[in-house]
């Protein structure tokens, strides 16, 4: 199978790509290379350019016309960036995004697997949320995400395409092979951010919010392995395209013109605890300060797992030790691939 995977060159696509080959699929890659690493594409097909250009989209499937599903990551996904300049925000993630599923309405025939994030959800007494808990993005990153889930579902709706939103909660880690991995030099995520403050790069690892109602006071949050979430795409591909393996009820539900899944491990863990578990894995001290929550910031979430499991058939595997070793080998190899 042919999958599109635009954003294949960033920390997400890159690793989706791997486990599609991994799994004997063939992806290519769409990126603009304005944040991904052509280090990490060397190995797959690749086209250069943005996910609203129509022509470049014409020519990537007059070469390949056996594309019957796109994954589409490619997105700004910085939360305090997006409060610091929204109209960028909106206009890639919004703007450029409503540029490609122009051109599938126009093409028909084609399903969209849909990188959208669970911080649309609003906070709910107990923080597990299913697909059906209520929305209130707090930042203008996720409203881009639900923006668009709004967006492909009402395309799905009325035209002959059909979608499926992927809910992350909180990727982490790196490829266990170490083909790709956070390749930002100056990343947002948490456990980059802690792995900078062990090794120095940065003076401290800084708690954001410690009045958050959980319980020790600090954001909660779903951490789920990197190569778990690829994995969970590579299933989402195969039961949009109708693989051969799935079960009469996981047909029928594929059938569906707009579904949602939320894809994290289904356990909550605060960002002390966070910490906790990278210390027990690192042979030495972080130094760990308090501040306060940063713009667009939400107590946090953990998912309720259940449709993936009836769906896609997938659950998470991987530990949060076994991404936090990811993590730290990974910036090893880092080092040989990105120089830095």
């Amino acid at each position: 199978m042919k999958v599109l995977v635009t954003g294949g060159a960033g920390y997400i696509g890159s690793t989706v790509c791997n486990a599609l080959l991994d799994r004997g699929h063939f992806p290519i890659v769409l990126d603009n290379f304005s944040l991904g690493k052509r280090d990490f594409v060397r190995q797959h097909t690749c086209y250069e350019g943005d996910t609203a250009d129509h022509a470049l989209l014409a020519r990537i499937f007059a070469d390949h016309p056996e594309i019957r599903v796109i994954i589409h990551c490619a997105a700004l996904i910085v939360v305090p960036e997006s409060t610091e300049d929204p109209s960028r925000y909106y206009h890639e993630n919004v703007a450029k995004s409503l540029g490609l599923f122009d051109f599938v309405r126009d093409r028909g025939g084609l399903a969209v697997v849909f990188s959208s994030s669970a911080s649309i959800y609003a906070t709910v007494e107990g923080f597990r949320v299913t697909e059906d808990a209520p929305l209130a993005p707090a930042s203008p990153y996720a409203r881009t995400k639900y923006m668009m889930e709004m967006v492909l579902a009402d395309f799905c709706a009325a035209y002959d395409m059909r979608g499926l939103a992927l809910r992350y909660f909180n990727p982490i880690g790196a490829d266990p092979e170490l083909r790709s991995g956070m390749h930002l030099a100056e990343p947002s995520h948490v456990l980059s951010k802690l792995v900078n403050a062990a090794l120095g790069v940065e003076q401290e690892f800084c708690i954001t919010g410690t009045d958050w109602p959980t319980r020790d006071g600090t954001g909660i949050r779903d951490y789920i392995h990197i190569w778990d979430l690829a994995r969970a795409h590579v299933l989402a591909a195969e039961y949009l395209h109708g693989d051969s393996n799935l079960s009469a009820a996981q047909r029928e539900h594929a059938r569906e013109p707009y579904q949602v899944i939320n894809l994290g491990t289904g356990n909550g863990v605060t960002v002390r605890e966070l910490c906790a578990a990278f210390q027990e894995v690192w042979d030495g001290d972080v130094p760990i300060i308090e501040g306060p929550p940063r713009p667009g910031d939400a107590a946090g979430a953990f998912a309720d797992t259940t449709r993936a499991r009836e769906r896609l058939g997938w659950q998470a595997e991987l530990s949060t030790a076994d991404a936090i070793r990811s993590e730290l080998q990974w910036r090893e190899r880092r080092k040989e691939l990105l120089g830095y």
